[in-house]
C-alpha cells in the first residue's frame, strides 16, 4: 500500500458532502491551514446592521471632487420613532449636519401616531427645513408648500434637480436616501420620509416607482392615492372600519388616539397644521439642563479588614444560636 493510497482511505467515506471524482465522498475538514487565512467580517456585517456594499457606494466619492462630502439622507425607523438625519462620511466616522425625530412632533401639535407614513413625512419635512435653515437657504428653496404627492424636477444646465427651481447663485442642498438594511418595497414608509424632504427643499433623486399609488403592471402613478397616505386617510379608514365593525378593538387600539381627541375626520387638518407649524419653526428646541439627583450616594468598598470583622460577626451569630438550641434541648 503506497502513502497516497492511505491517504485516500482515510478522506473517502467520512460523510461529507463533497463528491471526489466519482470514487466516493470526501469529508470537508476545516484545518489549521484554513483558520491560520480565516478573516472575520466587519463587526457590524457579523451583526447584520450596516449594507457594505451599499455604503461603500453612497460614501464613495469622485476623485475630481476634491474631498467633497457626499451626502446622505438617513431613515431609520426604532419601535417608538422615526429618525431622520442628513450625514456624511469621514475616515475616523460619520458627522451628522442636521437630525429629526418624530418624537419631536407632539411640539407641533401631532401628540400620537409617530411612526407611521404621515409621521414619516412629517419628520423628513422637519429634517429638511431644518437643514436649509442651518445653511441658509430656507426662503430660496422652500419646497413644495402645496402637498399633492407629485414628483418636483426640473432641469439646469443639462442637469436634473429635484426641486421647483434653481437659484443662480446657490445650488440647492443634494443628498441621496440611505434606506439602511430595510426592504425597499413599493409603499413603504422610508418612501414617506423622503417625500418629506423632498417637498422640504432638498435635491433627493428619486422617481415614483416606490410610492404608493404606483402601479408596476400599467405603469401608471397616481398621485392621489400618495396625498391621502401623506395625510394620514389610510389610519382615518382603518379607525371608521374598528369603530363599527370591532368596537372593543377600535378602544384598545386607538386609546391613545381618543384620549388625545383625535378622530379620523379630522386627520387631514390635523397633519396639515403640523406642516404649517413645521415651516414656520423647524429650528430645534433647546436643552433642558440635566441636574442629577445627589441624595443617591454609592456604598463604599469594604477593607479586608472590614469583610473578615463580618464574616467572623456571622460565625458568631450562628454559634450563639447552635448553643441555644443545645440549651433548650
Amino acid at each position: 500500500n503506497s502513502p497516497l493510497h492511505n491517504q485516500h482511505q482515510q478522506t473517502t467515506n467520512m460523510g461529507g458532502k463533497n463528491r471526489d471524482g466519482g470514487s466516493g465522498f470526501v469529508r470537508v475538514q476545516k484545518n489549521r491551514a484554513y483558520f491560520s487565512r480565516y478573516q472575520v467580517k466587519f463587526r457590524r456585517r457579523r451583526e447584520g446592521r450596516t449594507d457594505y456594499r451599499q455604503r461603500k457606494r453612497l460614501c464613495a466619492q469622485d476623485k475630481n471632487k476634491y474631498q467633497a462630502p457626499k451626502y446622505r439622507f438617513v431613515v431609520r425607523f426604532t419601535n417608538r420613532q422615526v429618525i431622520c438625519q442628513v450625514a456624511y462620511a469621514l475616515v475616523d466616522g460619520d458627522r451628522v449636519l442636521a437630525q429629526a425625530s418624530s418624537i419631536e412632533l407632539p411640539r407641533y401639535g401631532l401628540p400620537v401616531g409617530l411612526k407611521n407614513y404621515a409621521a414619516a413625512y412629517c419628520t423628513g419635512l422637519l429634517c429638511a427645513r431644518r437643514l436649509l435653515q442651518k445653511l441658509g437657504l430656507d426662503d430660496i428653496y422652500e419646497g413644495n408648500t402645496e402637498v399633492d404627492g407629485e414628483i418636483v424636477s426640473t432641469d439646469h444646465d443639462n442637469k436634473k434637480y429635484f426641486v421647483e427651481e434653481v437659484n443662480d447663485d446657490k445650488r440647492p442642498f443634494r443628498c441621496f436616501l440611505d434606506v439602511g438594511c430595510k426592504a425597499t418595497t413599493t409603499g413603504c414608509r422610508i418612501f414617506g420620509a423622503l417625500k418629506g424632504g423632498a417637498d422640504g427643499g432638498l435635491d433627493i433623486p428619486h422617481s415614483e416607482k416606490r410610492f404608493p399609488g404606483y402601479d408596476r403592471d400599467a405603469k401608471e402613478y397616481d398621485a392621489e392615492m400618495h396625498k391621502e397616505r401623506i395625510f394620514g386617510g389610510h389610519v382615518g379608514e382603518y379607525m371608521e372600519y374598528l369603530d363599527e365593525e370591532d368596537n372593543q378593538k377600535y378602544q384598545e387600539h386607538f386609546r391613545l388616539f381618543i384620549a388625545a381627541g383625535v378622530d379620523a375626520d379630522g386627520l387631514e387638518e390635523l397633519y396639515e397644521s403640523v406642516h404649517e407649524k413645521i415651516r414656520e419653526d423647524p429650528s430645534a428646541s433647546a436643552k433642558k439642563d440635566h441636574s442629577p439627583d445627589k441624595a443617591f450616594k454609592r456604598k463604599s468598598k469594604l477593607t479586608l479588614d472590614e469583610r473578615k470583622a463580618r464574616v467572623q460577626a456571622k460565625k458568631d451569630a450562628k454559634i450563639a444560636e447552635l448553643e441555644a438550641e443545645d440549651d433548650e434541648e
